[in-house]
């Protein structure tokens, strides 16, 4: 097969989907990967170190998107590359089809493969591809919203750990699961009280235990998020429901109940966001403020560290790409019910009942189309 490894143009985004060594492993494996020309470059990874391990460089996008079975990039493809895409072909990517109407009419016209690696699912429910990236982006959410509570950035001038005989911080987790986790660390790490809400009693229990009881855990209601999110110096959206829009928990009257120069950073923006308030926003202008409250939407935060991000997931990714290259899609998501799973799109049909739901179109089972 041969696999394309296009060179990401959403704004700010300098990730690439695989490293030299997961090419290296599909070039081992008989396959053709053609890499664009500079597509690693903004995570440090130079055209040469593909060539060294096997892999092509394609002059353009064109080129590549044109020759290739199979697509495996980081971010959905973007207007300029719908005109690329063409029916069987393999798209293995982040798709967030739930908050992207005009991408899924695409993909359906097209009658593209599409595999979201935000919906690939093992037996026992976890997210394997998703989680690299949650981890990322739940610790920076923290280390991002510090940054804007400074005074200098337009925040309340509050450090999370406080001082001796000056209270700390105050971050509030909208959500316990692999974000929720992550930035819990990171906040505890820095000495701040920390309090995290979810409506799954088995999480908070799995919170209270790693933590030691260093992490306030409240059962997440509409009277618990209120009480909470009015002392918030730093709220972090942490929900996700897979393939479906993230639940609206903060509605804009909240926010203006919100502390002045306080921070929202919803990393749930890419699958519309839990705060009323929040839109996407770029690593290059993070920023906006509504009601006095500074708020921090970045669609795809691990792109601020490319270079971590893209070994991350690419070791994550790598053994499903492997076995789509090997096997081809249709058995490769008969062989791999997780893959099955990440199917959202093939054959001019929404293959994953959330994503359905979320855009109001028909549900069509995997095994009817693949």
């Amino acid at each position: 097969m041969i696999v394309g490894i296009p060179k990401e143009i959403k704004k700010d985004e300098h990730r690439v989907a695989l490293s030299p060594g997961a090419v290296e492993a599909l070039a081992a494996a008989g396959h053709t990967v053609l890499v664009e020309k500079g597509g690693g470059v903004g995570a440090g990874i130079a055209d040469k170190e593909y060539e060294d391990v096997g892999g092509r460089i394609a002059l353009s996008a064109d080129e590549m998107w044109r020759q290739s079975d199979m697509i495996v990039k980081v971010k959905e493809p973007l207007r300029p590359e719908y005109a690329r895409m063409r029916e069987g072909q393999i798209l293995f990517a982040f798709l967030h089809l739930a908050a992207a109407k005009p991408l899924a009419r695409v993909l359906l016209k097209k009658k593209v493969v599409a595999i979201a690696f935000e919906t690939v699912r093992t037996p026992n429910g976890s997210l394997p591809l998703l989680q690299p990236m949650s981890e990322i982006a739940g610790r920076m959410a923290v280390q991002e919203g510090a940054k804007y509570l400074e005074k200098s950035m337009g925040g309340r001038g509050v450090l999370l750990s406080g001082a001796p005989g000056v209270p700390k911080g105050n971050v509030v987790i909208l959500g316990a699961g692999m974000v929720g986790k992550n930035a819990a660390k990171i906040a505890v790490g820095l000495n701040a009280d920390v309090t995290v809400l979810d409506v799954n009693h088995s999480r908070l229990e799995y919170v209270d235990d790693i933590f030691g009881g260093r992490v306030k855990t409240l059962t997440s209601t509409r009277f618990s998020i209120r009480e909470a999110v009015r002392g918030a110096d730093i709220l972090i959206g942490a929900v996700l429901l897979p393939g479906a829009r993230a639940p609206l928990l903060v509605p804009r009257p909240l926010v203006k109940q919100m502390n002045p120069g306080s921070v929202i950073v919803d990393v749930a923006v890419d699958q519309g966001g839990c705060v009323e308030t929040i839109r996407p926003t770029y690593h290059s202008k993070p920023t906006y403020v509504v009601d006095g409250v500074i708020h921090y939407g970045v669609a795809n935060m691990p792109g601020g560290v490319p270079r971590t991000s893209t070994f991350a997931l690419s070791a994550a990714i790598l053994p499903y790409t492997l076995e789509l290259a090997n096997l081809g899609a249709s058995e490769a998501l008969r062989a791999f019910p997780e893959l099955a799973g990440g199917l959202n799109a093939a054959g001019g049909r929404i293959t994953h009942p959330a994503v359905a739901e979320a855009l109001g179109m028909k549900y069509t089972r995997a095994e009817e189309v693949v």
